[in-house]
């Protein structure tokens, strides 16, 4: 997003010929067969409440009668997606002569993403915490404080669904995500399968604001905008964890990617003043959208002259709207500073898939083979405490390096999100989203676009279906994971004639320009 650049070079390209056409047919609809397969098994396999109304049900009730059945057709859907999902980059990548439209690119994932809109949630159980604790706040109490054993009771139809560890905990989320939580209570009362589908459709509108800007904003930068959505928007990991699991990455980066686009496109004090509204109201639902509002101002200061004196206009406007923002958002919620607080939450579940925290533990691992005791608290405060360094530093490196023009500010933004993924005490697969989608929209660069592929493809893999780890039925996953590769190989042998080839591709990306 440099001043004077001239995208519209850079992004024009042909359609996609006959014989294309036909493997975008082939591909369509083997991802769209993936995932009304695995549509079918989040019946039996996937998220469901406690209490599973389908269960007894003649029809769609049996799958949740043979639940190692449930995962192998889950985990070949998910295997046929992620396929699909490849398959479709082929014809998406910069630099090709031919390419897809984004109108053609915006269907195919449509035609994936429905039958998943409209199944049982997969996935993930979060949404049950975002029922529990919106009601907490919807009966007038603090959500920051209480908790939702303690504030609905054991008994309530939402705690049962909130996993233990989430039962006896305040709220992680942002206080503008409660209040517009709050309504959503008043508006399903108890009713479990009505919120849920109630959130689903709000997660939709924030993942079709993000389709709505990604296009745009790849224009600035000089990517096209199929290339753009393939990567930040036909993901597994959105289909999986977005569309399916419903986090509310959806509202935040929606939010976060339209401001920024209506403020590049009104330069001027409201339209500054309304980009820095949204940005914060972003914060405010999930706090990684905050780091935007800096990113964002140092595009303003370079498409007005770079200078010291435009960055410190631009950074203080940025800086009052966002203190009147929260004061509006944290008087309006009555509940005070407490969200401060609790930004340390989600770190109470640790994840080894968060390096340092993997570090962490092992190195009180290492500290009990030595016989010095079990030091893995320790190692894991002192863990922490590097990684929020590191994300600082970061963060003040790359708004240093945008503001003196070494690196596009979408593409430093990027890169401090995907610090702050790693560097957190806990990384969840959609965590990733937040770094992927600006980087999409922002560069071509191939290593990469490689590199965010083979991630995002091996990272869709790594939360079974049912949102929990089968302690209890481990057996169940090694056989439903050897059953669904077993299938898988047979689709693929039967189709690979279809098929773009894939690996050759990889290497032939146009490098990036800037």
């Amino acid at each position: 997003m440099l001043p004077g650049s001239d995208s519209s070079e850079r992004t024009s390209t042909l359609p996609i010929d006959h014989a294309e056409r036909r493997q975008l047919d082939h591909i369509r609809r083997f991802g769209t067969t993936g995932s009304l397969i695995l549509a079918a098994g989040a019946f039996g396999a996937g998220a469901n409440p406690v209490i599973n109304p389908l269960y007894g049900a003649r029809l769609l009730g049996l799958l949740t009668r043979m639940p190692t059945v449930a995962m192998a057709i889950c985990w070949l859907g998910m295997l046929m997606i992620i396929a699909a999902w490849l398959w479709l980059g082929r014809l998406c990548l910069p630099g090709r002569e031919r390419i897809l439209t984004v109108g053609q690119l915006a269907r195919t994932a449509a035609m994936w993403a429905l039958p998943l809109a409209l199944c049982p949630p997969l996935f993930s159980t979060d949404m049950y915490s975002y029922l529990a604790q919106s009601e907490v706040a919807a009966r007038g109490l603090n959500p920051y404080l209480v908790s939702p054993v303690i504030g609905l009771g054991v008994d309530h139809p939402f705690t049962s669904n909130v996993p233990n560890i989430w039962r006896d905990t305040p709220s992680p989320y942002g206080p503008l995500f409660l209040m517009f939580g709050q309504l959503i209570s008043r508006i399903i009362g108890d009713n479990v399968i009505f919120g849920v589908l109630l959130w689903r459709v709000v997660m939709l509108c924030g993942l079709a604001l993000a389709i709505w800007a990604i296009p745009r904003l790849a224009r600035r930068c000089g990517v096209h905008p199929a290339a753009a959505l393939w990567l930040g928007v036909a993901n597994p990991i959105v289909l999986f964890h977005v569309i399916s699991g419903m986090h509310n990455e959806a509202l935040m980066v929606g939010i976060m990617l339209t401001a920024i686009e209506l403020g590049l496109r009104f330069q001027s004090i409201p339209g500054t003043v309304a980009a820095g509204v949204l940005l914060t109201i972003a914060g405010a639902i999930k706090p990684p959208g905050w780091i935007a509002l800096g990113f964002f101002g140092i595009c303003l200061v370079l498409l007005q002259g770079g200078r010291w004196r435009d960055l410190f206009r631009i950074g203080g406007l940025l800086g009052a709207v966002f203190l009147v923002t929260m004061t509006v958002i944290t008087v309006g919620s009555g509940w005070g500073l407490g969200w401060i607080d609790t930004f340390d939450v989600p770190n109470r579940v640790k994840t080894v898939m968060a390096p340092l925290t993997a570090f962490g533990m092992a190195g009180g691992g290492v500290s009990t083979l030595l016989g010095l005791g079990n030091q893995t608290d320790a190692m894991l405060a002192i863990t922490k405490i590097i990684g929020y360094l590191i994300v600082a530093g970061a963060c003040l490196w790359m708004l240093w390096l945008s503001f003196r023009g070494r690196i596009q500010p979408l593409v430093a933004m990027g890169a401090t999100f995907l610090t702050l993924a790693l560097a957190v005490p806990v990384l969840w697969p959609w965590y990733l989203l937040w770094s992927v989608v600006p980087l999409a929209l922002a560069t071509n660069s191939s290593r990469f676009r490689v590199t965010a592929t083979v991630i995002c493809a091996a990272v869709s893999l790594v939360v079974p279906p049912t949102g929990a780890g089968f302690l209890l039925r481990a057996y169940q996953v090694p056989l439903a994971v050897i059953a669904a590769l077993i299938a898988f190989t047979i689709i693929l042998l039967l189709v690979r004639k279809r098929m773009p080839a894939l690996w050759p591709t990889l290497g032939r990306v146009r490098p990036v320009t800037q």
